[in-house]
């Protein structure tokens, strides 16, 4: 089992399967083979025989690949292990040791079905078999192919990077085994971490069915109407909840040598009728583009591209008419641009090229239901999971507005779906009773399916009001006596409003429940303490209340370690500086796999205020597998917090120590909360606040040691005059300051430490420089 795997949660769950068999090493083979092995589940990856000495060479390099791979396809290195390869040739036959067998190989029906067909007679009979095709409907997956092996096929198609991209789309046939389909629901929910939609057996299924219909629309639409590839990607981008790369931002990322396949396969597929045939044409330039390398991203560039002639670094574009690229030019969108609402109705060419295109794609997924899935809510999810829409297409109609979208059809030339006009003048989502409810091709609203175990902070909050509530945080009942605090500031960052209302929520859960959770549902957990307030105080010189704000969080940090009932962390996303320090005072942490937590505070010349440093002291001095002695935790401390490392994924975090043994890790992000409060429940009874601990100092010469390691990164020019002085106070604090070995020091004078390193740092030049070098980039400032 790996590190994913252990200590509670959904995500570990006992897997129904012992072993899985990946055939097909590609990109996405070798994907779906390590997130397999992050779940904890052992891996036959199988792929042809490659010439020379070792046959296994193809699989064998995927893999290899994939863990030097960025973003990591590992949350753990050591899942890896779980990985045995081989051939098709020679090992197929191993695939009766296999419970579930996925077909990853090359998108023609020929060799898939031939691979079938061999699968058939070495495989246990019921071994359930899946496609991650992306285009193939089921019915000719498995044409011609014995009733036997159509009854334990299904498709399920995952999105690439596998690890990262939580939408799986699966689709069973009329043959297919309801148990196949309800075992890999739950094992690819709960242990793989995916939203599973289902999904109908049509060409392209749902995400991509109405994606690419879009991008076709998009693009064509831009060289009829003249639009530049700058002015497209800002039109079909922010205000209407897309990502910032937009329509040929996408294309370059996904590849456009996979435009012209794409279009092949859906045209040969789609009904002579279907819309997606009016969009089909390919784009005059892509040919030649292709023929020249500029394939995106992966090649010498795309319909963007990076001139670095002359030393420099140019992002340039190209025009879609003559394909000559020129320098990128910034877009400015009308001031009614900013929503979707709003740029629909702007009349200026931006507007108009909106219009056509968003009023296409939103119509054209209206029409698609039921044809491609029975839920509203379903096509939503994909959109959103698998292009990363803020808004699904519907949710997208209901922010415009149903009768408003439908005038606008009419105006445009489009004719109107009839789900559009069964909508009238209602939207397609509302709340029944603190319910969310969507509307149905009937025209009758249903609840909004949940699957069992999920716990969602968005349908608490639409049952009821907040117990307690700030502008900067809320504490929620979210039931059997256990309390959710949030943190709602940009970012949830924290800062004095947060202390506030923190601090009042841990008096009233003392009062009125059994245990408090702190979670989110916000992309990031929090980043950490607000450096724009911290550096307009600076700049004000009002260094007293910085030093004020410190020890504040030091004591609310402390009431909430040392409260009289257990509390539960659950991290998702980033938790940086304040955030992890918020989770290192809890009394367990339930985190989400994909948690980048770390104490970052020396990237901006500063070091952790809020007893970060402490606690990761007493985590690494009870920790077994540290060896004995005042320096050993010291070391590792100091190192993990000098040079602000942060986790790549939880399983990373709990070899930093963040994690404990007992704490927990969930694959699903939307079980989180459940887990969390599962987790705080079972803390309950018979619990105890935590001891007073005791910090054995390392002394003078715990501190000389850590000097001199940094002045020998100072004179290898790895670090800079600056980090000498944060290193120093860091030492200073991680050793004991003056006391030596013979004593012992209370956590009040470790946080005395801090406070004094704190208020010292955030007073000279270079680090104010780092601070606003962070706020404007984003990025630390080193040098």
């Amino acid at each position: 089992m790996t590190e994913a795997m252990k200590s509670g949660g959904e995500g570990g769950v006992a897997s129904p399967f012992s072993r899985v068999c990946v055939i097909g090493s590609g990109v996405m083979g070798a994907g779906i083979a390590a997130q397999i092995a992050n779940a904890g589940v052992p891996v036959l990856l199988l792929d042809r025989k490659a010439e020379g000495p070792n046959p296994n060479a193809l699989a064998d390099g995927a893999i290899a690949k994939a863990l030097k791979a960025d973003p990591a396809a590992f949350m753990d290195p050591a899942a890896a292990k779980l990985i045995t390869t081989g051939t098709i040739e020679d090992d197929l036959g191993k695939v009766a040791d296999c419970d579930w067998v996925v077909e990853v190989i090359i998108e023609r029906l020929d060799l898939k079905q031939g691979l079938y067909r061999r699968l058939d007679e070495v495989r246990r009979p019921g071994t359930p078999v899946s496609s991650n095709t992306s285009t193939i409907p089921l019915a000719r997956l498995v044409e011609g192919m014995p009733e036997r092996f159509a009854r334990d096929f299904l498709i399920t198609h995952f999105f690439n990077p596998p690890r990262y991209m939580r939408l799986l789309e699966i689709v069973g046939g009329p043959l297919t085994d309801p148990a196949h389909v309800a075992r890999l629901t739950a094992f690819c929910d709960r242990s793989l971490g995916k939203t599973v939609v289902k999904a109908k057996d049509t060409p392209g299924f749902i995400a991509n069915r109405i994606g690419t219909f879009w991008m076709q629309v998009a693009a064509g639409v831009a060289v009829e109407q003249g639009l530049t590839v700058e002015e497209v990607d800002a039109v079909i981008g922010r205000p209407f909840g897309i990502p910032k790369t937009g329509v040929f931002g996408l294309l370059d990322l996904v590849g456009i040598d996979l435009m012209p396949h794409i279009a092949a396969s859906m045209t040969s597929l789609l009904a002579e009728g279907d819309r997606y045939h009016a969009f089909a044409g390919e784009l005059p330039l892509v040919p030649k583009m292709i023929a020249d390398g500029y394939t995106g991203r992966k090649g010498k560039g795309g319909f963007y591209r990076i001139n670095r002639e002359g030393g420099g670094k140019v992002k340039e574009s190209i025009d879609l008419k003559t394909g000559a690229y020129a320098p990128s030019r910034r877009v400015s969108l009308p001031p009614e641009g900013r929503d979707a609402a709003g740029l629909l109705g702007a009349q200026d060419r931006l507007g108009a090229y909106a219009r056509k295109v968003m009023g296409e794609t939103l119509a054209y997924a209206a029409s698609l239901v039921p044809e491609i899935s029975d839920d509203i809510s379903g096509i939503d999810r994909a959109m959103e999971l698998g292009f990363n829409w803020k808004m699904g297409p519907f949710a997208l109609i209901d922010q415009i507005g149903a009768a408003k979208f439908a005038a606008l059809l009419k105006q445009e030339g489009i004719a109107v779906p009839a789900l559009i006009e069964t909508a009238g003048d209602r939207k397609f989502y509302k709340d029944i009773d603190g319910v969310p409810n969507e509307l149905g091709a009937d025209g009758e609203y249903r609840p909004v399916p949940r699957p069992e175990g999920v716990l969602l902070l968005s349908d608490v909050r639409r049952k009821g009001k907040p117990v307690l509530s700030s502008k900067a945080g809320a504490l929620w009942d979210i039931g059997d006596g256990v309390a959710c605090f949030e943190i709602t500031t940009k970012m949830n960052t924290f800062e004095e409003r947060v202390l506030a209302i923190l601090e009042k929520s841990i008096e009233h859960v003392k009062e009125n429940f059994k245990a408090l959770v702190i979670y989110t549902d916000a992309t990031q957990f929090s980043a950490g303490a607000n450096l724009g307030l911290a550096q307009f105080a600076a700049n004000m010189a009002a260094f007293g209340e910085i030093k004020k704000l410190i020890a504040r969080g030091q004591t609310v940090f402390k009431s909430l370690k040392y409260a009289p009932f257990p509390v539960v962390a659950a991290p998702a996303g980033l938790a940086l500086g304040g955030g992890c320090e918020i989770t290192l005072h809890a009394d367990a942490i339930q985190a989400h796999a994909e948690s980048y937590i770390g104490l970052v505070e020396c990237g901006v010349g500063l070091i952790p205020g809020w007893g970060g440093c402490g606690e990761m002291l007493l985590r690494l001095a009870a920790d077994k597998r540290t060896p004995k002695g005042p320096m050993p935790p010291v070391r590792e401390v100091f190192e993990m917090i000098a040079t602000a490392r942060v986790s790549k994924s939880a399983a990373e975090a709990r070899r930093m120590h963040i994690l404990r043994d007992g704490d927990g890790i969930t694959m699903n992000r939307d079980r989180l909360l459940a887990d969390a409060k599962a987790r705080a429940l079972a803390l309950v009874d018979g619990y105890t606040p935590p001891a007073k601990p005791e910090f054995h100092p390392a002394g003078a010469g715990g501190k000389l040691a850590l000097n001199m390691a940094v002045d020998g990164m100072l004179r290898q020019g790895i670090a800079t005059p600056h980090d000498v002085t944060v290193a120093g106070w860091l030492a200073t604090i991680l050793t004991g300051g003056d006391h030596d070995m013979t004593e012992t020091l209370t956590e009040e004078q470790v946080l005395g430490l801090e406070q004094e390193a704190f208020y010292a740092l955030v007073q000279t030049v270079p680090t104010l420089d780092r601070i606003e070098h962070m706020l404007e980039t984003g990025k630390p400032l080193r040098n």
